[in-house]
C-alpha cells in the first residue's frame, strides 16, 4: 500500500480535499465524493478509514466506502450523529475538507483465494464492507461460494439499494436482506441478521467471514458463525471505537491491550474474544 504524502511526512497533518459530490443515502446518512486539491488520491485497502476534518469544527474517523475508478476519487459514507459528522454531512459541492490517512488494517482479502466468503453487515456497517464486497466480486472466479447477509432496521433504512441489486443480479452470490421491522410492502426476511447465518450454505471449515455493524450485532453474528464451525481465526470484525488521533498516541480507542486505530479496526475474533463481550472496554 502506498501511504499518502501527508501521512509519510506527518500523520497528524491533513491534506486538502474538495467535495465533488454529496449524495443523500438516507435521512441521516450521506456519502461524500472527495478528490485531492492536487495530485492523486491516497491508495487504500478495503476496510481502512480516513480522518476527515471539518475546518473550525473538528475531526472524525470515517470509513472509506469506495475508491473511485479514477486515481482521484474517494467516497466516505457518514452518519449524522454529532457536531463534526453533521457539518460534513451538510457540506456543499466545492467545499474543502482536511483528510488524513488511510489508517488501520483492512479486510484480509489477499489470503482468501479458494475460500468461501461470508459477509455480514448491519446498517451503516455495510459502508466499510462495500469495498471488500466489490473487490471480491471483481475477481469472483478466485473464490468459492460468496454469501452476503445484510440487516437493516426497516425497508426505508436499506443502504446502497442499487449496488445491492447489482450484486444480486450480476454475480454468482447468495445474498439476503433482512429488516427488524417490516412494512406492508416488504416481502423479504424479517428479523436480525445473525439469524440468517444458520440458513445459508457455506463451507465452515474453508471460509473467511467479515462482519461489521453495531457491536451487539457483531457479537451475535460471531456466536452464530462459531456455532456453524467457523474458526475464530477466520472471523474478522471491524471495531470502530472512539478513534481520535488515528496513530495510537491519544489512547481514546484503547480496546484492552489494543488500539483500534493502529491495530485495527479489523481484528480476527481470536485476538479479541476475551474482551468483545465486555462493554466499554
Amino acid at each position: 500500500m502506498q501511504a499518502s504524502q501527508s501521512t509519510e511526512e506527518d500523520p497528524l497533518l491533513p491534506a486538502p480535499y474538495r467535495v465533488v459530490e454529496r449524495v443523500r443515502e438516507l435521512d441521516d446518512v450521506t456519502t461524500l465524493h472527495l478528490e485531492p486539491r492536487t495530485g492523486k488520491r491516497t491508495c487504500v485497502n478495503p476496510g481502512q478509514f480516513n480522518m476527515l476534518y471539518a475546518f473550525g469544527i473538528g475531526e472524525v474517523a470515517i470509513s472509506i466506502s469506495a475508491a473511485g475508478e479514477t486515481e482521484r476519487g474517494l467516497f466516505h459514507t457518514i452518519r449524522d450523529v454529532g457536531k463534526v459528522s453533521h457539518a460534513l454531512s451538510h457540506m456543499k459541492e466545492g467545499a474543502e475538507v482536511g483528510l488524513r490517512g488511510p489508517f488501520g488494517s483492512g479486510w484480509p482479502i489477499d489470503g482468501a483465494d479458494g475460500r468461501d466468503i461470508v459477509i455480514v453487515a448491519g446498517g451503516v456497517g455495510l459502508a466499510p464492507l462495500r469495498p471488500a464486497i466489490e473487490a471480491v466480486l471483481a475477481k469472483r472466479e478466485q473464490y468459492g461460494r460468496v454469501t452476503i447477509l445484510l440487516g437493516f432496521r426497516s425497508p426505508k433504512d436499506i443502504l446502497f439499494p442499487q449496488p445491492i441489486h447489482d450484486w444480486r443480479e450480476q454475480h454468482d452470490v447468495e445474498l439476503h436482506v433482512t429488516v427488524d421491522h417490516a412494512d406492508a410492502d416488504w416481502r423479504g426476511h424479517v428479523g436480525v441478521v445473525p439469524t440468517l447465518i444458520q440458513r445459508t450454505n457455506f463451507d465452515a471449515k474453508n471460509c473467511l467471514a467479515f462482519v461489521c455493524g453495531p457491536e451487539i450485532m457483531m457479537r451475535f453474528s460471531a456466536q452464530a458463525l462459531l456455532g456453524e464451525g467457523v474458526s475464530p481465526a477466520r472471523i474478522h470484525l471491524s471495531m470502530e471505537r472512539n478513534m481520535k488521533c488515528a496513530v495510537g498516541h491519544c489512547g481514546r480507542c484503547q480496546f484492552g491491550p489494543h488500539f483500534v486505530c493502529k491495530d485495527g479496526p479489523v481484528f480476527p475474533l481470536e485476538r479479541i474474544t476475551s474482551i468483545l463481550s465486555v462493554r466499554e472496554v
